[in-house]
């Protein structure tokens, strides 16, 4: 599969300012794959280590002696590992906390060594008393389920993927091309960005099969949180794991969790998921100026799932209905709202600390409530995500008022690609191409 990471680490291998390379993300969004396929074509061999399935290996860094390391990782793997012509893949990295440790290492004292760590879960390990993160040392790179383009091309769709980066206010979508778009979409609603579920849709497998597929990595989910968490923290974990799905779009409220647990107790496995990348925290801001986390509200704030297509399986949502059901309709717009968010975490600079913002005014009698606000050259944008071709959207027009240098609102829906009365209307298949719009539509006087 053709993902965005690959020009990241093809920029990584050949960066004078190259440090050990820390992936992180959710399981199963594709780091074992990108990174394997890459050390293949860009390195004469690669050594890959993986604690899980080789837990024994963890003794190989008992010391921080990097050579030391290297010869007792080259016996282990009958391997040789030369600097500068090896890269050496440590997978599952969270189970060998020390190996984490050890990337500063490597940075100071074999710096000519092309080193990648990746894992799942790696914030519950961050987490433990005798650990310190190495920063400074190591480079963060971080990855999610698939986007839209790139689901596109992963199922052979690339002359329509190319198609669609011609497009501009001028050049508007042929009707026929919207109608398939829109059949894509549904699509992808249903199966999600998880390459495995990817994968298998391009290869023909049937719905039922996949939608098997992602109950099954849904409950690996679970068995992860009992595997680093203690049997009370994994209760609170599972709980507010499970709940999400039916909350994306709407505040968050603990007492819709359980309201038999202490809010403090699930504040903490909230934000230990949202630092795992297995929920996104879309947090309430100012949208005075930027940074836009500096104008924050922490008791308000939404949150959205890993990905839509487990969301949806979660829900029970059955595929004929995803299928059949207008995009907006399904769930309320919750759907929508939550495909919004993959496409706009995935377009996200990936070194950056991933992070969503919303803004909301709540007045007696007058509420008014943005879904997202987003930056780009330095201006802050607010999104709505609408169903239909029309709609007052009265609360953008609101943040325009309130903030009249913001250039203007964004909003997502099936509505065609157009510009009017200071509102960009980009269709839902185009998210993953919004920085380029709207750097066009600057450009116009």
């Amino acid at each position: 599969m053709e993902r965005k990471i690959n020009s990241v680490l093809n920029q990584w291998k050949t960066s004078p300012l190259r440090q050990p390379l820390l992936v992180r993300g959710a399981r199963q969004v594709g780091k074992t794959y990108s990174v394997t396929a890459f050390g293949n074509a860009n390195f004469e061999n690669m050594v890959s280590v993986n604690f899980e399935e080789q837990p024994e290996l963890s003794e190989c860094f008992s010391e921080y002696d990097t050579q030391a390391i290297i010869d007792r990782l080259s016996i282990f793997t009958k391997s040789v590992i030369r600097p500068g012509q090896t890269l050496l893949f440590l997978d599952e990295i969270q189970e060998c906390p020390r190996a984490i440790t050890a990337l500063r290492y490597f940075y100071e004292k074999m710096p000519e060594l092309h080193i990648i760590g990746a894992g799942s879960l790696i914030e519950f390990a961050l987490r433990s008393k005798d650990f310190r993160m190495p920063v400074g040392r190591i480079q963060n790179v971080f990855m999610f389920p698939l986007s839209f383009d790139e689901f596109l091309r992963a199922l052979g769709e690339d002359k329509l993927y190319a198609h669609l980066n011609t497009i501009t206010l001028e050049k508007q979508l042929e009707t026929i091309f919207r109608d398939r778009l829109e059949s894509l979409i549904r699509t992808y609603l249903l199966v999600g960005g998880m390459p495995a579920s990817v994968n298998a849709y391009a290869n023909k497998i049937s719905m039922e099969e996949i939608q098997r597929q992602q109950q099954g990595l849904i409950r690996t989910y679970g068995a992860d949180f009992a595997k680093y968490a203690s049997t009370a923290k994994h209760k609170y974990l599972r709980q507010v794991f499970d709940s999400a799905p039916r909350m994306v779009g709407q505040r968050y409220k603990y007492s819709r969790v359980n309201p038999d647990i202490e809010s403090k107790f699930l504040k903490d496995a909230l934000n230990l998921l949202c630092e795992a990348r297995c929920l996104i925290k879309i947090c309430h801001s100012s949208g005075a100026g930027l940074p836009m986390a500096a104008g924050v509200n922490e008791k308000k704030f939404k949150v959205a799932y890993l990905d839509v297509g487990l969301m949806q399986n979660a829900l029970g949502i059955q595929s004929s209905i995803a299928l059949n059901t207008p995009v907006m309709a399904v769930n309320a717009g919750g759907v929508a709202e939550q495909f919004a968010a993959q496409e706009l975490l995935a377009a996200t600079d990936p070194y950056a600390e991933p992070g969503l913002f919303f803004w909301a005014r709540d007045a007696r009698g007058s509420s008014a409530e943005v879904d997202y606000l987003i930056h780009i050259q330095g201006k802050i944008f607010p999104v709505e995500v609408k169903a239909g071709t029309t709609g007052s959207l009265k609360s953008m027009k609101l943040f325009l008022e309130k903030y009249p240098d913001t250039p203007f609102g964004i909003r997502y829906s099936m509505h065609e690609l157009s510009f009017h009365d200071r509102i960009l209307s980009i269709p839902l298949y185009m998210i993953w191409n919004t920085e380029h719009l709207i750097q066009n539509l600057l450009k116009y006087p």
